[in-house]
């Protein structure tokens, strides 16, 4: 760099009058407004190229009609037959892609739980119909009874699940399946194992939820086919740093984009069956502490279709007396859960329009009114 002398540096302060000083100031200035305008438009740019926060939708407390839906039907099979030869039955209906290895997906509970399905009617439906498939779970996010797969397997045995196979699928790690058309994941973890079934029954204990409103097929596969250290933390957890920091309708997306990636994943080749059986407004995973059960048993349904499955099982608890679905509904919609239903049927799910038939009565079509209209008080 060359230096000018002090004189030098007099001659050109002489020679610089106040016009040609505001002159070069007025330059200074309005290049340093060019490279703030320019900086602005760099960081407007950048902002128009990132994708807008997903944001969860609202009216998850709000229940839709059957006569204010809109779309295809689908077929949900009915049996007000609560025993294993009931549950044999709804398999039938829905058995015809159930092909190569299989898993049956069920919820095993906490240790001692007074309202998971019986273990006798899983026991001759595998018997009967499914001897070669292998009982799927996966382990827990909260620390307890099924945090691991050694706490897992004893909490099986005390719950009477011994009689077959039982996979935790993500005993040896997991896999990453893709979400299609999902806001909150481009894909979700899952059980390593599951990629080693061929076809998925889901069967599901109906039942309220402490954050979820409801329990389904949905939140069966949703939640439940997550591992439980990443997939389950992606749904409960995401950015907040708090491990139960996600509920409301987010929570419901989250878990029906995490659902959608197990349904896409097995395509033809899985089927649904949710037993209304104590139906508590807590769930499976309370096992002793859940709520008293106050709401009537109703039966099992069974379909091809999760969005008309879930949709069947809460439209038939709504068509209860109000005495009767009092305490189901209020728990459905104070954590919002019907979310699930209305963004299953957005990400093309399902149908949430179904004819329900009627296998009691060679499956003669029947109303949501006929299907309740002999149900009785609750006993334990």
């Amino acid at each position: 760099m060359i230096k000018a002398s002090g004189e030098e540096r007099d001659t050109i302060m002489k020679g610089m009058t106040r016009r040609n000083f505001v002159r070069m100031a007025g330059i200074a200035m309005a290049t340093a407004a060019a490279g703030s305008l320019w900086q602005d438009k760099t960081s407007l740019a950048e902002t128009a190229d990132a994708p807008a926060a997903p944001k969860a939708a609202e009216g998850g407390d709000h229940y839709v009609a059957p006569s204010q839906r809109q779309g295809g039907e689908a077929v949900v099979y009915f049996t007000r037959d609560l025993s294993a030869a009931g549950l044999l039955k709804a398999y039938d209906a829905i058995a015809q892609n159930m092909t190569g290895k299989v898993g049956i997906k069920l919820h095993t509970g906490e240790p001692h739980g007074p309202n998971i399905i019986p273990r006798p009617w899983v026991k001759t439906l595998i018997a009967e119909k499914l001897p070669k498939a292998n009982i799927v779970e996966t382990n827990t996010y909260y620390q307890g009874a099924r945090y691991t797969t050694a706490e897992h397997r004893k909490t099986l045995a005390v719950n009477g699940w011994d009689f077959a196979p039982v996979d935790i699928m993500d005993e040896e790690g997991t896999a990453m399946l893709p979400v299609k058309g999902g806001k909150w994941f481009t894909e979700m973890s899952v059980g390593s194992h599951m990629l080693n079934y061929d076809s998925l029954l889901v069967l599901t204990h109906f039942k309220g939820h402490t954050m979820g409103g409801f329990g389904g097929s949905n939140k069966n596969i949703g939640i439940g086919c997550a591992d439980g250290r990443i997939g389950k933390k992606m749904i409960h957890t995401g950015d907040t740093g708090t491990q139960w920091g996600i509920s409301k309708e987010e929570l419901m997306e989250r878990i029906s984009e995490s659902a959608k990636a197990t349904a896409d994943h097995f395509g033809d080749h899985i089927a649904y069956i949710n037993v209304l059986r104590n139906m508590s407004v807590s769930c499976d995973c309370e096992g002793t502490a859940a709520q008293p059960v106050v709401t009537p048993n109703i039966g099992i349904l069974a379909s091809t279709d999760i969005l008309a499955a879930d949709q069947a099982s809460v439209d038939l608890v709504y068509a209860l007396p109000e005495k009767y679905r009092h305490d189901l509904v209020e728990r459905m919609e104070t954590r919002h859960g019907l979310r699930q239903l209305s963004y299953m049927k957005e990400l093309g799910m399902g149908c949430d329009r179904y004819v329900i038939l009627d296998m009691d009565h060679g499956d003669t079509p029947i109303t949501l009114v006929e299907a309740v209209k002999n149900v009785k008080p609750f006993k334990a």
